[in-house]
């Protein structure tokens, strides 16, 4: 019988007992005794798709065992989350968790699952700017001449964003609050629209993700006033970030990270921290993600779940005062 007590039976019986503190170590020991999966929800060939594949194809060396992707995309990502929330907690399922997350938890009546109970974060992977942009010929070349427009001229600034309830119309709806601003959010149906009403002057300026217009940018199509980060991108190290521009208040980074699902053994967390960790300090995926406008930033398990935790807050603070429909 001994022999046929294989790492994978073991496992099992232990989360049939319940894990005691021995027996939570010794079910990291054998940890992974299968192939993983990352659900991500979104579609795949996206930032988010790509940043889970970079990263899944480092874990899968090091921990001995294939890393899948399994593409849920939809309903604000509703369905890939409820997936791994109800997947066995034994962290073989993990979820590529996101801002997009925390404003599910707002945006939504009712979900299937508990944003904050229902998951143990792993790691945080990588921050991605949001960025305040006009056209080329627009009269505002900073952000400060945007909003001196906007306070002496109440109601006529259009503000562009993509769909309503994402997380570049909520920073839109930030930046009207944070610089006590009357002006009018547009949301259009994703970013190529977005582009074609700045450079058609629909509206006076965008708030988007900088990745999917920084093309735009740098062809000199559209002019970047401000990035919503801590730092500026290193993709326009001479554009200031909001704080510089004299908008502190007004930040909006968007992020990623792993989550596997509650009451997984915190070993098995450790153990999947550690090798995020090692793969996001690898120049070759470093340089990867670069190229996707995305900044490697792994955390700590409790440093994820404690921005998660502050996010959920922060868009549901937007959610309310700007009075979106709730989905």
């Amino acid at each position: 019988m001994t022999r046929l007590f294989t790492r994978r039976t073991l496992g099992a019986a232990l989360l049939a007992v319940g894990l005691t503190p021995w027996a939570s170590t010794a079910l990291a020991q054998a940890f992974p005794s299968k192939p993983l999966r990352i659900v991500v929800p979104f579609a795949a060939g996206g930032a988010g798709d790509l940043t889970a594949r970079i990263v899944a194809a480092e874990m899968a060396q090091a921990l001995g065992q294939p890393v899948n992707i399994e593409n849920r995309p939809g309903a604000g990502g509703v369905v890939a989350a409820d997936t791994v929330a109800k997947a066995e907690p034994d962290g073989h399922t993990l979820f590529l968790m996101s801002n997009g997350t925390a404003v599910s938890a707002s945006l939504f009546k009712s979900l299937p699952y508990d944003t904050l109970r229902d998951f143990a974060p792993v790691s945080t992977i990588g921050t991605f700017d949001l960025a305040v942009v006009v056209p080329a010929d627009s009269p505002f070349k900073t952000l400060g001449e945007l909003v001196a427009h906007a306070r002496a001229n109440p109601g006529k600034l259009n503000i562009g964003s993509i769909n309503v309830g994402s997380t570049q119309n909520l920073a839109a709806e930030l930046l009207k609050s944070s610089a006590d601003l009357n002006a009018q959010v547009v949301p259009f149906n994703g970013t190529p629209a977005l582009v074609g009403a700045l450079r058609g002057k629909q509206v006076d300026a965008g708030v988007e993700i900088l990745g999917p217009v920084l093309g735009q940018v740098k062809g000199g199509a559209l002019r970047a006033l401000a990035v919503t980060g801590k730092r500026r991108s290193t993709a326009l190290p001479d554009v200031p970030t909001t704080a510089e521009a004299g908008l502190s208040a007004f930040q909006a980074s968007s992020w990623n990270g792993l989550a596997a699902p509650a009451k997984t053994p915190r070993p098995v967390i450790d153990r999947l921290n550690k090798e995020v960790a090692a793969a996001l300090a690898k120049p070759d995926v470093r340089k990867k993600l670069a190229d996707l406008n995305i900044d490697a930033d792994p955390s700590t398990p409790d440093e994820a779940a404690q921005l998660l935790a502050a996010d959920i807050k922060r868009w549901g603070a937007v959610i309310d005062k700007a009075g979106v429909a709730k989905q």
